[in-house]
């Protein structure tokens, strides 16, 4: 199930459960209880796609430090299949030291003769 709907799958149960609840209230308890039953639905498909955002930046960060020529495929990659994809872009990585290019101060591999950066 994709992700924008599962947040649409979260918001409609959260507002059928407040309206369950705001129906059958009859004191403020409730209501309270109701809100925050509400709030908490749609708080964590909010959280969800801020991490999964989040987890695209550093996947496409790390392919440029290390040099890789495919960085929008393995964020693709980890888009549609999330921790999967993140599990298989860690093995498939370049291992190896990085360090700071004294010419350009973008990272490269320690083992490299080039920067791929610059070429120095």
């Amino acid at each position: 199930m994709r992700k924008s709907a599962l947040a649409v799958l979260y918001s409609g149960v959260a507002l059928t459960a407040a309206t369950a609840f705001a129906q059958n209230a009859s004191d403020t308890a409730s209501s309270v209880a109701a809100c925050g039953l509400c709030g908490t639905f749609l708080f964590i498909p909010i959280v969800v796609i801020v991490l999964d955002v989040l987890l695209l930046v550093w996947v496409a960060r790390d392919a440029k430090a290390r040099g890789l020529d495919n960085g929008i495929l393995w964020m693709l990659l980890v888009f549609f299949t999330s921790f999967v994809g993140l599990i298989i872009y860690i093995l498939a990585r370049p291992q190896g030291n990085l360090i700071e290019c004294p010419n350009c101060h973008n990272n490269r591999f320690q083992a490299a003769v080039r920067c791929p950066h610059c070429g120095a």
